[in-house]
């Protein structure tokens, strides 16, 4: 069941990255792009965990981790709505703790990007 959750939370994940690396993409100011990219990383941990929170009241069986376990490896059903909701809620946390580690490094990478360039200004001509 750990495996099958993580590997739902990840996928979910992944494509949460994909939509914020296209959107730093669009940007033409190194800070900019980093700025971005730790508001939306920072917006994505706050709907982990959110979505942790509601693993322990949402049904077991209209998971996608529930969904992609084979019906020999599913637990008896007197057990398994806590054991889903657990197994899928730590898989939450986990993956809201390498968002966090993620955009803290984007906003650093900003304040260096900030105290670097900010001093600098073209030339008029």
């Amino acid at each position: 069941m750990r495996k099958a959750a993580f590997e739902s939370v990840s996928r979910g994940c992944g494509f949460g990255f994909l939509a914020i690396a296209c959107f730093m993409m669009g940007m033409s100011d190194p800070r900019a792009i980093f700025q971005t990219g730790g508001i939306l990383t920072l917006i994505m941990v706050l709907v982990l965990l959110a979505k942790a929170r509601y693993a322990l009241t949402q049904d077991y069986k209209r998971t996608e981790m529930w969904l992609m376990l084979p019906k020999d490896f599913r637990p008896p059903e007197r057990y398994a709505q806590w054991a889903a909701s657990t197994v899928l809620r730590d898989a939450y946390f986990t993956f809201a703790k390498y968002t966090a580690f993620t955009s803290i490094v984007m906003w650093v990478i900003a304040l260096i990007f900030g105290v670097t360039l900010g001093s600098w200004k073209p030339n008029p001509a």
